[in-house]
């Protein structure tokens, strides 16, 4: 007969309703372990059957959407793709995202990104508008290789809450969106460096990064903002000389 395994893992989970709280505090709970079991998992057993005022964002649990993002012992993580077996015996220590304002327990406000993201205009400005009935804006494969890993950004933040200028300044665009600001630039069906060069050559922009890569070592879909920032420093640089042309874009 097979062994039932009882073992248990303790899970400390910062608890902050601003309505009602002065100050977070840490709450603890033993969940059964397993080692397929990942953090979400476990914060939606305590959910299930222990308490379930715990509060905390998740949806695809396949590190796609980008919403479990929180800190995990410490450091930024997809909670999704965080294992309890990697963690074992624990503690395992779970907290919203640093850097960020608490919207309750582990769920962080996103609107001042949000507010970002609109910022850098993350869509296809066309040189002209083309009737669908000329069909669609064609690419060949080496034009989407170029800006294809940027494009691969799932918005989960971790980078910000690695990035310790956003932490000093939670003005500066960040990571992520200035990511997202040069993969535009790099997509051949757009022209759109012009309305996006403020952002970009502003005070909160690239020149507010100041290279310590933690934002490229968190990041869960390997897209390196740190790389798509220098690149935006060499084109604001360009911008700034009265050159038009971009690193590897129009």
């Amino acid at each position: 007969m097979a062994m039932t395994d009882t073992r248990t893992i303790r899970i400390e989970a910062v608890r902050f309703n601003p309505e009602t709280d002065q100050e977070p505090r840490r709450q603890s709970y033993d969940v059964p372990f397993t080692p397929d079991m990942s953090v979400l998992q476990g914060l939606q057993y305590i959910k299930d059957h222990l308490d379930g005022s715990l509060t905390f964002r998740w949806s695809c649990r396949m590190a796609v959407c980008g919403s479990c993002g929180m800190m995990i012992n410490d450091t930024p993580k997809l909670s999704c793709e965080t294992f309890l077996r990697d963690l074992y015996p624990g503690p395992v220590k779970v907290a919203p995202l640093d850097n960020f304002p608490i919207q309750r327990d582990l769920a962080i406000d996103q609107t001042g990104f949000l507010d970002k993201l609109a910022m850098i205009k993350p869509y296809i400005v066309a040189k002209q508008d083309k009737p669908l009935s000329e069909g669609t804006f064609r690419q060949t494969p080496a034009q989407l290789e170029a800006y294809y890993q940027y494009s691969q950004c799932i918005n989960c933040l971790l980078c910000y809450a690695a990035c310790p200028q956003f932490g000093l300044n939670d003005q500066f665009v960040g990571p992520a969106a200035l990511s997202l600001l040069q993969r535009y630039n790099l997509d051949s069906r757009d022209v759109g460096w012009s309305v996006r060069a403020d952002v970009a050559n502003a005070d909160i922009g690239v020149w507010e990064c100041t290279v310590v890569g933690y934002c490229s070592e968190v990041c869960p879909k390997g897209v390196d903002p740190m790389h798509a920032i220098n690149e935006n420093k060499v084109n604001s640089a360009l911008d700034y000389i009265g050159l038009k042309r971009l690193v590897g874009g129009r």
